[in-house]
């Protein structure tokens, strides 16, 4: 009964506004149910363009802040135990920067650069990193910020398997170091890439602080810039985010809990390379 008690106070504690939020959108005082504010959005101007450029800026981000944890952190799980707090701390720091903190110190380097760069090669690059249908500085940007969530995500992951013992053995049996990790630590860090892969979605999904200040226009800007005009809508746009990102973490949570294979070993063991035996 109490168990029964505490779910239903915390599923009304996160639905009821949502479902306030929804009878906001479909009740027009004086008019009765519409769903004009559902209708009308694929063909708002901007909904679609900044919602594909955030789920872009997203998938960006996570393949960013994958392939600069899972390698580092594998290496001090296996090679370097005593790095472990220093790379702890470099990770977590970004949640002591406060993010207007942060958007200032990038916009001094966005100032600086066409002053001192005009007149080098690096000049086209530094406007590329800035291209507003695809701002890779905002990538940047977001993989700081996502350090702390994914390195706490993989890191726990790293806590429940014995690497040390899964890479002595793959090695033994004559595997490579990308065959390693690709074949055998990341079926097993499956749950943990998908939980890192998810907070960082939801992220950049919902940042607005940094995108807003350096003039670029992704979901979460957009919504804001249309509630003046169109509350409906975007209370609507809202409501719409939410379930996308919840359809998301459905699909990322099944890759996660999805069995983990292990391919075989390639057949190179230690007994075939030995002249005269037979394996």
């Amino acid at each position: 009964m109490w168990r029964g008690a505490v779910l239903g106070l915390a599923g009304a504690y996160f639905l009821l506004p949502l479902v306030a939020s929804f009878v906001f959108t479909v009740h027009v005082p004086g008019q009765g149910i519409g769903f004009e504010a559902y209708t009308q959005l694929l063909s708002a101007d901007g909904f679609t363009s900044s919602l594909l450029l955030s789920l872009g800026l997203a998938a960006a981000t996570i393949l960013l802040s994958l392939l600069l944890a899972v390698p580092a952190l594998v290496a001090v799980r296996v090679g370097s135990p005593r790095l472990r707090p220093v790379v702890e701390v470099m990770c977590m720091l970004p949640l002591v920067v406060p993010p207007i903190a942060l958007v200032t110190g990038i916009t001094t380097v966005l100032r600086w650069g066409p002053d001192h760069l005009s007149k080098t090669p690096l000049y086209q690059t530094f406007l590329a990193v800035q291209n507003p249908d695809f701002p890779v500085v905002l990538v940047l940007a977001y993989t700081v910020l996502a350090l702390p969530f994914v390195y706490r995500s993989l890191d726990a992951g790293l806590r429940a398997v014995d690497v040390p013992t899964l890479v002595e053995a793959a090695r033994s049996c004559g595997a490579s170091w990308p065959y390693v990790v690709l074949r055998v630590l990341l079926p097993n860090l499956r749950a943990a890439l998908a939980g890192a892969a998810f907070l960082t979605l939801a992220l950049v999904l919902g940042e607005f602080t940094i995108a807003s200040l350096l003039g670029f226009q992704p979901f979460a800007v957009w919504i804001v810039s249309i509630s003046g005009a169109h509350a409906r809508m975007s209370v609507a746009v809202s409501v719409l985010s939410l379930l996308i990102t919840w359809l998301l973490l459905l699909l990322l949570s099944r890759a996660g809990t999805a069995p983990a294979t292990v391919s075989p070993a390639p057949a190179t063991s230690r007994t075939s390379r030995t002249p005269g035996k037979e394996s």
